[in-house]
């Protein structure tokens, strides 16, 4: 679907209230711009977030828990 939006004084930007309401974006929210080929992609910070955290998810080879790693440092602790 296509949306159109308007360019106000000051470089900002007016996404249309059904777009904002889907993605539950409010006023203050941060929004990220993204270059996307030749157009701009826009994005909500919580959602580039999510992003982010799905890609160091992907790159941990062995995940480990709160408890594995206090039980690594009093064994090396220990063994001190």
């Amino acid at each position: 679907m296509t949306y159109s939006g308007k360019m106000i004084a000051g470089g900002k930007a007016v996404l249309p209230a059904e777009l904002r309401r889907e993605f539950g974006l409010r006023d203050g929210d941060r929004i990220i711009f993204e270059r996307h080929g030749e157009g701009i992609l826009v994005k909500s910070y919580d959602q580039v977030l999510r992003e982010v955290q799905s890609n160091l998810k992907a790159l941990i080879k062995h995940p480990f828990t709160v408890d594995e790693f206090l039980a690594e440092r009093r064994a090396e602790a220990d063994g001190e």
